[in-house]
């Protein structure tokens, strides 16, 4: 039995391998935002000159939202990975970012909910910049579902502190 136990173990720790094509097209999306945002500033270049300044702002903050999206990717990609699926050598690399390889996984889900508030914000401030287009209806669901966000993102981050998650890293970096 003990051989089967071990063959079991082994093909279970195999199959986190299952997990690389989903980091694979999540490298591919954000590919896709690249070129995305390009489109968007070759299309509004032109525009530039008569642009009011709120057009501009909004369309600095639709940048902003990309980019914002765009790090939220590379924070999944490179944590998930390192996580769940192999360690990457860090050595082989001279401008490896030090935060890499450091985030587990409930530091990336606090980074993904700041993200995701951070987007949520971006968003709701393109609808504040709009208010002439933008329905009440509508900017009472941007704030609502802003709202959420940063009441989930309080939650979890409460959550993670109080069930000892939130201790074990404050005990673990004053080391």
């Amino acid at each position: 039995m003990p051989s089967l136990e071990r063959l079991l173990e082994k093909f279970l720790f195999a199959s986190r391998w299952l997990l690389a094509p989903f980091y694979i097209v999540l490298v591919l999306s954000l590919a896709t935002m690249v070129v995305k945002i390009v489109q968007l500033f070759i299309e509004g270049l032109p525009h530039a000159l008569e642009a009011t300044e709120s057009g501009v702002i909004l369309s600095v903050l639709g940048f902003i939202d990309l980019t914002l999206t765009g790090s939220l990717l590379v924070i999944v990609i490179f944590s998930g990975y390192e996580n769940f699926v192999s360690r990457i050598d860090e050595t082989q690399h001279k401008d490896w970012p030090e935060w890499m390889g450091k985030i587990d996984f409930t530091g990336l889900k606090l980074k993904l909910m700041s993200s995701i508030v951070a987007i949520s914000a971006v968003q709701l401030l393109r609808a504040f910049m709009s208010l002439k287009e933008t329905s009440d209806r509508d900017l009472a669901w941007y704030v609502g579902i802003h709202l959420v966000f940063v009441i989930s993102a309080l939650l979890l981050a409460l959550t993670d502190h109080y069930s000892g998650e939130g201790h074990k890293t404050a005990d673990h970096e004053q080391k």
